[in-house]
């Protein structure tokens, strides 16, 4: 079981890695390029205030990021190991459920992924929705909590509802998936950089759907080798 779970994930990951590749080079990347030369613009313009304000101090060096080839490298890796440790918490949950009585097929894969984009990425977008570099956004460590919070809330949720008969077991699920949204996530302290409207919300609905596409390939492929290896 733990050999056909692993080469599962390790295949569905590496085929939805590089589909989400391949959409966010057409879609997201050149929306990210767009919004770095306004965050350099802030950043330049900071520094020669703090510059006029204080004429000793020195300019910091700018850290080392990846360009061309290499940042394109950089990106497949990532979108390919998120594919697969994904695709690990998915076989994961299809093998339980096969114990069960579960027989998983490329359709139950579809379903599997739907909830997996629920979980990880629409029910924490509501929230927090995808943001471009310059973007003024909340103290990093509060939005990670609200995220993992979020994410396991849904996934609870979904499960009570899902796999449970009890019409109080289903109200509580409902209630699981509101709180974070009740609650509310925290509120943005940092200051924008100027990057305008036109960019942010066509990254944030293209954010969403290449996501969306990752998962429904995550699960149906997830699916179908799952089936094809036992």
């Amino acid at each position: 079981m733990f050999q056909r779970v692993f080469i599962a994930a390790i295949v569905a990951g590496v085929v939805a890695g590089v589909c989400a590749f391949g959409v966010q080079r057409l879609r997201i990347i050149p929306l990210i390029q767009q919004a770095e030369v306004y965050e350099a613009a802030a950043a330049e313009k900071h520094a020669q205030d703090h510059a006029a304000h204080d004429p000793g101090s020195s300019t910091s060096e700018q850290a080392w990021e990846p360009e061309g080839v290499v940042r394109a490298i950089y990106t497949l890796i990532a979108d390919i190991l998120a594919g697969v440790g994904f695709a690990l918490v998915l076989t994961g949950a299809m093998a339980l459920a096969s114990l069960r009585g579960f027989d998983p097929s490329w359709r139950h894969g579809l379903v599997w992924g739907a909830s997996g984009f629920v979980v990880f990425t629409l029910a924490p977008s509501l929230g927090l929705p995808p943001e471009l570099p310059g973007m003024g956004a909340a103290e990093l460590g509060l939005r990670q909590l609200w995220w993992v919070a979020t994410a396991g809330a849904t996934a609870a949720g979904l499960g009570l509802i899902a796999f449970k008969r009890e019409g109080i077991a289903k109200g509580i699920g409902a209630a699981l998936i509101a709180l974070p949204h009740l609650v509310g996530p925290p509120h943005t302290t940092g200051a924008a950089g100027g990057v305008p409207p036109e960019l942010a919300a066509p990254f944030v609905s293209a954010s969403i759907v290449t996501a969306g596409l990752f998962w429904l390939v995550l699960g149906a492929t997830s699916g179908w080798l799952f089936r094809r290896l036992g």
